[in-house]
């Protein structure tokens, strides 16, 4: 049902993984997950709670809702 939202919040955490210089491993790492998880989110594979999501967040030091907007990444903050 929400297979592309969870799609989009994936390419929204690959975005910002990248932005910030951080492999997979590193984020990983910072966020207390598995590398192999991470993966999976930023491909959509795999749906995450609450708490990883806020985990996920945090290790990037973005505000969460610039992982769930549908515009694109880095637009919103310049909005505001």
């Amino acid at each position: 049902m929400f297979a592309e939202k969870y799609r989009s919040i994936g390419l929204n955490i690959l975005y910002y993984r990248r932005l910030k210089g951080l492999s997979q491993e590193a984020l990983s790492i910072k966020a207390g997950l598995t590398r192999s998880y991470i993966s999976k989110i930023e491909r959509g594979a795999a749906r995450c709670g609450l708490e990883v999501f806020f985990l996920i967040a945090q290790a990037l030091e973005v505000d969460p809702a610039e992982l769930i907007s549908d515009l694109p990444p880095g637009t919103e903050s310049a909005q505001k």
